[in-house]
């Protein structure tokens, strides 16, 4: 069975998640927000840069993430 390529969309910085905008099965197109951060009173879209399937989502509002965290994982 031929495994499925995925991309992996990561937290550039250390934040709170205000937003989730997508959920899993959703389709994505590349520039998408997937996920909306607050740092230093700072809104930050996360894009995906590939488009595809969202095949799970990481984290939910309130979560606080570290950069390289995994936010959102989307497959081929």
């Amino acid at each position: 069975m031929a495994r499925e390529r995925t991309t992996e969309v990561l937290a550039e910085m250390v934040a709170a998640v205000m937003e989730v905008a997508v959920g899993a099965g959703d389709e994505v197109a590349p520039g998408d927000t997937v996920v909306l951060l607050e740092s230093m009173k700072m809104e930050i879209p996360v894009l995906a840069e590939a488009g595809g399937r969202v095949v799970a989502v990481k984290v939910s509002p309130g979560d606080v993430v570290q950069e390289g965290d995994v936010l959102v994982v989307l497959g081929a």
